[in-house]
């Protein structure tokens, strides 16, 4: 009898436990939280490749540089892109990179562009 007493307190405590777990389930890392996909396409040479990033950057400067898209120099209007994807425009040449916002100009730095998931962005030369 004290054996069957001890075995349902011992199943009791472990229900407890077992709901107090379940009970309060573990939040998602915040980085998740702050998860999107934007989509890239680059156009060179008459070719266009895609890309789709997954980033948490709040830019597309930060998101394209974190994934090594994107590289320049620093001026005085922030980051002078002059390589995307592998692709150098040669300003001797007056080749310059522009991008787009799904088909539309954008009046901002590359640093200072917001990105929201589900964003598309197209770069080309421009001369």
């Amino acid at each position: 009898m004290k054996t069957k007493k001890i075995l349902s307190l011992l199943l009791a405590a472990v229900l407890l436990l077992g709901a107090a777990a379940c009970a309060k389930p573990n939040p998602a890392p915040a980085n998740d939280a702050a998860q999107k996909t934007i989509h890239i396409s680059v156009t060179f040479d008459g070719k266009t490749e895609n890309l789709d990033v997954k980033t948490s950057e709040e830019t597309l400067g930060a998101a394209l540089i974190k994934e090594g898209l994107i590289s320049g120099s620093e001026g005085e209007f922030g980051l002078f892109v002059d390589t995307v994807n592998g692709h150098f425009a040669d300003v001797a040449k007056n080749e310059y990179w522009v991008f787009t916002k799904g088909g539309e100009w954008v009046t901002t730095g590359v640093d200072t562009t917001p990105i929201e998931d589900g964003d598309s962005f197209e770069w080309s030369i421009y001369q």
